[in-house]
């Protein structure tokens, strides 16, 4: 007596799994960039003085920003 296993229907569903997760990782990376990008235009725009009155200075922007981005 022959037998036959379907086994489509689970790697159907772990590969729908793994788009998911493939999707959710790509929307949280592209919203870390945004955040990225708003924080450090936001900072290049300020003054060097008004920079000064926060206790920054144009050296630490792109650290600032990146630490944004990956807070929230």
């Amino acid at each position: 007596m022959a037998y036959v296993t379907n086994t489509n229907t689970v790697a159907t569903a772990t590969e729908a799994h793994g788009l998911s997760v493939l999707f959710s990782n790509l929307a949280e990376k592209w919203r870390q960039y945004r955040v990225y990008r708003e924080t450090y235009s936001e900072l290049m725009d300020l003054s060097d003085r008004d920079l000064a009155d926060l206790g920054l200075n144009r050296s630490m922007i792109r650290r600032l920003a990146i630490e944004a981005s990956r807070e929230h």
